[in-house]
């Protein structure tokens, strides 16, 4: 099976989940990723709890697919490999605070003097300029500066992050299809470059919508819990036993769900109600006048009615009701692996299918250093020459004992 990205070199110098995240998606695709980790503690993801014989279950839900070098970088020796490695890569990933890269020699300038056909891919909290740059950036705080803590959660409650890392995954998909495009355009005109992203701008680019209505019309956006901004009912309701969410999002929508899904006809001769406009204006009394209607029966019961009549709808689940609804395991999202530490465990699937060879999950995340050894026979190092460097603590495995599957 040739998957898209087979033969293509990434070296990974990345860190927790954004770049992570990108670089696992690289390794779906087929590339060839060497993780380069810090010789001892690796990764800082492999500290989060939980563990598993010693290895972080998160850890290795994100790290799939890749190999392993655990390096001493402030060992003269250590950089020396590293930059090696860069000389031969076709992508070379880096998350660090702006400036450090260059102090350690392995910044965009100096890789490609030796390698030119490079496609670097800067990843930051603030971007690499401007008067943020040097700022040290979590997910957290990007979503404080990106406003979208303003715009989330219940109106008039405090400022809320979204559930997930938001900002993060946001960069990392965004430093993803960056390296691809620069990939196509390696491919059509010969040419590597530069690119960088960052928390605040990977954030602030996936809100289109609200960047419209400010423009537009100076609206600022609040926050709303479920509801939409310009379309009612669109939102969660309660029901006698959870929530159900309601997408009637077209005036045809609206009709039948008055008609066909609550028994309420009259409310399309309602004034406040005859248009979208006007049901959003009039959100809290519409919320009022369903919630009156929905708590009367279960969940399961809205969500019959409203796939009987075409009107987009679902359970408000918890994430362990998600992962073992029967759809998402259908669609294969929950997969299996044997890791060689931790041993039987599951990761996340694919979230893309497609009728060719694209991505496959093929091997599990690699132990700190697993890969040390193959990966410095393929610079040439010799038996010899690799044991003094272990010795010397420039270079780590920390099961150098153990069997290793194949790569």
């Amino acid at each position: 099976m040739k998957l898209p990205l087979s033969g293509l070199r990434v070296l990974d110098l990345t860190n927790v989940l954004a770049g992570p995240y990108c670089s696992m998606v690289l390794a779906d695709m087929g590339a060839e990723v060497i993780k380069l980790e810090n010789a001892d503690k690796g990764d800082t993801s492999r500290q989060f709890e939980p563990k598993v014989n010693g290895e972080s279950y998160c850890f290795a839900v994100l790290n799939r697919n890749k190999q392993s070098i655990a390096l001493n970088l402030k060992d003269p020796a250590g950089l020396k490999i590293a930059q090696q490695l860069a000389a031969q890569a076709d992508i070379v990933m880096e998350n660090f605070r702006p400036g450090v890269v260059k102090r350690m020699g392995l910044d965009y300038e100096r890789i490609r003097a030796h390698n030119p056909g490079v496609i670097y891919a800067s990843m930051s909290g603030f971007g690499q300029t401007g008067p943020y740059g040097q700022k040290g950036g979590f997910d957290i705080i990007a979503q404080g500066m990106s406003g979208i803590m303003m715009m989330t959660g219940e109106p008039g409650g405090r400022p809320a992050k979204v559930g997930i890392a938001m900002n993060d995954i946001a960069s990392g998909v965004t430093a993803l299809s960056g390296i691809l495009g620069a990939l196509i355009g390696k491919l059509r005109f010969g040419e590597g470059q530069y690119i960088e992203t960052s928390l605040l701008e990977a954030g602030l680019a996936w809100t289109p919508w609200e960047f419209g209505a400010y423009f537009g019309s100076g609206e600022i956006p609040t926050a709303t819990g479920t509801r939409h901004r310009r379309s009612a009912p669109y939102q969660a309701y309660r029901t006698c036993d959870g929530y159900v969410t309601v997408g009637a999002g077209t005036q045809k929508m609206w009709v039948n769900f008055c008609e066909k899904v609550i028994g309420q006809p009259d409310w399309l001769e309602r004034p406040e109600y005859l248009t979208q406009a006007l049901r959003v204006k009039n959100v809290d009394a519409l919320e009022r006048d369903i919630e009156s209607v929905t708590t009367q029966a279960t969940t399961a019961h809205w969500v019959a009615l409203l796939d009987a009549v075409g009107i987009p709808g679902g359970p408000v689940f918890g994430y362990e009701q998600a992962l073992h609804d029967p759809h998402v395991l259908a669609r294969q999202m929950v997969h299996d692996l044997d890791h060689p530490i931790i041993g039987p465990m599951k990761t996340l699937g694919l979230p893309i299918k497609s009728s060719g060879a694209l991505g496959s999950i093929r091997q599990p995340a690699p132990w700190l250093g697993q890969h040390s050894r193959s990966v410095l026979g393929q610079l040439g190092y010799s038996a010899q020459d690799m044991e003094a460097l272990f010795a010397q603590g420039t270079v780590f495995d920390q099961y150098p004992d153990k069997a290793r599957p194949a790569a």
